[in-house]
């Protein structure tokens, strides 16, 4: 999607999230959960959501299926879809993020220059991000299938699914990866929470 109007201004706030962090004791910060779908990202991503909110730290999933909802209704799935999707759910996050709370982003996201680019638009606006890869192998995402939607694309029912006719590019430096073929899902949510708890303190 082609950037912003020239007649659109952006207006520039007073305080910055250096400042927010001043006032509120922590920092904001942004989890980006990749992955299969399948992979566990969704049951980790709202786990860590609950105990970081019972850590008194305000935290929001942005579901990728949710966003499909309404922010990114109407989108389609080819690669242009995705790469929109994924671009509004980066926004989302660095709004959420900026304001100083930690916002976890489950999404399959499986092109890295998608996620690159959201990476880059944190950096830009000094606010933590960090990738977390959320690695199960095809055949144990497959196996789980909660949503059948491995058996419909197997049907050839839905076409460009990713894992079966769409590619998945697994991070190569993720800031974290839970091999949920193998660890719990405990064990998976407390290194959630312990990273973000690492970045959301103020530096």
């Amino acid at each position: 999607m082609d950037g912003a109007s020239p007649n659109v201004v952006w207006q520039h706030g007073s305080a910055t999230p250096a400042d927010r962090a001043a006032s509120l004791g922590r920092r904001g910060c942004t989890l980006w959960m990749t992955g299969l779908s399948g992979s566990g990202k969704s049951t980790i991503a709202l786990a860590a959501e609950h105990a970081l909110l019972a850590a008194g730290l305000p935290a929001l999933v942005l579901d990728g299926d949710n966003l499909r909802h309404g922010l990114s209704a109407g989108l389609g799935f080819d690669e242009a879809g995705r790469a929109e999707a994924v671009r509004r759910a980066g926004e989302a996050a660095l709004l959420v993020a900026a304001s100083g709370a930690i916002a976890i982003v489950s999404l399959v996201s499986p092109y890295e220059a998608d996620r690159a680019r959201v990476r880059a638009r944190h950096e830009a606006s000094g606010v933590a991000f960090a990738v977390v890869h959320v690695d199960a192998t095809l055949a144990v995402a497959e196996s789980r299938d909660p949503k059948g939607l491995y058996k419909r694309a197997r049907a050839g029912e839905l076409e460009r699914f990713t894992g079966v006719s769409d590619p998945y590019q697994a991070p190569t430096s993720p800031e974290l990866r839970l091999a949920t073929d193998a660890a719990s899902i405990d064990s998976c949510v407390a290194a959630v929470v312990a990273l973000a708890q690492r970045l959301a303190r103020p530096e």
